[in-house]
């Protein structure tokens, strides 16, 4: 995995600089979450080189991935009835809001309207049926970023490298073990994801 210098912005999908989008992103978010961000957005950018993905377009998408993470319940709340989201939303919480409603609040308050990388963040923790190849890259940089230390991460992160559908089905099939292992609930999308990328057709 070779290292990839930072892309300058040019104003294509984000108005501003880099460093300003930093500078945004650190001020919503928790030291510890904020390193998190930045180890997603080094991963993006390798997995975005190997996969002919606009550079620039991978980090914003990367940076801006969690920016909603530490927000309130209320906030979520108020945005799926202001964006008049599927209520069903409202049964759920963080750990799916901040990439599906946390969307919606970049495009508000970052004035990113990149339709690809907004889909991206709304897909990076649920997945979809269809994903585009930045989807994919977001999905699995959030997942093998290099502080992550799970059993089979090492693998996960080699099949990114080597076969980027693949590795979404890597990553799909053992979140689902996962959720039902320890009784948690999926997220209806988690499972059309499941369907698409992990079973053989």
């Amino acid at each position: 995995m070779n290292e990839v210098s930072l892309p300058t912005y040019r104003g294509r999908y984000y108005p501003r600089s880099r460093a300003d989008l930093v500078q945004r992103v650190a001020k919503q978010v928790s030291p510890k979450r904020f390193e998190h961000i930045l180890r997603v957005e080094e991963m993006a950018l390798r997995l975005a080189k190997q996969w002919g993905v606009d550079l620039e377009q991978a980090s914003v998408a990367a940076l801006t991935h969690d920016y909603a993470k530490e927000q309130s319940t209320q906030k979520f709340l108020d945005f799926i009835d202001a964006k008049q989201l599927d209520p069903n939303l409202k049964a759920w919480n963080s750990a799916i809001w901040h990439g599906i409603v946390g969307a919606e609040i970049v495009a508000d308050e970052l004035d990113i309207q990149n339709q690809p990388i907004l889909d991206a963040i709304r897909q990076h923790t649920t997945g979809a049926p269809y994903m585009t190849t930045l989807s994919q890259i977001l999905y699995m940089a959030d997942y093998v970023e290099m502080g992550r230390d799970f059993p089979g991460v090492d693998e996960a992160r080699a099949l990114a490298f080597e076969d980027l559908r693949a590795s979404v089905g890597w990553q799909t099939r053992h979140t689902l073990a996962f959720l039902v292992a320890n009784g948690k609930p999926v997220y209806p999308l988690t499972i059309l994801t499941y369907n698409e990328w992990s079973v053989e057709k």
